[in-house]
């Protein structure tokens, strides 16, 4: 399988090939070759040896593409054929997700809102950090806090609702 990835700005080509049966696959990147095996630890935290070097690699998927940190490091990845069509669609409110939840394993630092608060598209509710990387999760829609449903200090997993917004709702008399 061939892709097209957007890593940093840079756009790189790479062809994969799986090993049927194994947990291993060659990737190739320009000239550069690499034989890697991969375990699942659990989800979204990957063991892998490359070129017979031994590491971990965590991956958490993101509105804009996939967030793969490596080494300390983090970089976001992108299929650029995905970024494409996704640009060329419009967005419909259905596509907008209506839940406030982490994109990895994290820890909430800051709560930005209280229950009954109004809030507008886009505005901060909740900063969490994971692998001394801070993100300020926004509210999803117009609205009012309904529920939060975290504390600072706790451990988070994408999945959890962290702050539950009842929508504005608007008429059309």
């Amino acid at each position: 399988m061939k892709y097209r990835l957007k890593i940093a700005e840079e756009i790189i080509d790479v062809e994969v090939a799986l090993s049927e049966g194994e947990r291993s696959a060659r990737f190739s990147i320009g000239e550069k070759e690499y034989h890697v095996r991969y375990q699942d630890i659990c989800l979204n935290n990957l063991h892998l040896i490359v070129n017979g070097k031994s590491t971990a690699a965590f991956v958490a998927p993101g509105d804009r593409g996939k967030y793969i940190f490596v080494n300390g490091r983090s970089f976001l990845v992108q299929d650029v054929d995905l970024l494409t069509a996704h640009r060329a669609r419009r967005h419909s409110l259905e596509e907008t997700p209506h839940e406030v939840t982490p994109p990895m394993p994290a820890i909430v630092v800051r709560i930005m809102v209280e229950e009954g608060d109004v809030v507008k598209r886009g505005q901060g509710l909740v900063v969490v950090t994971a692998m001394k990387m801070e993100t300020t999760l926004v509210a999803p829609s117009n609205g009012m806090v309904a529920k939060i449903n975290t504390s600072i200090g706790e451990k988070v997993a994408p999945g959890d609702i962290l702050v539950e917004i009842e929508e504005e709702v608007t008429k059309d008399d």
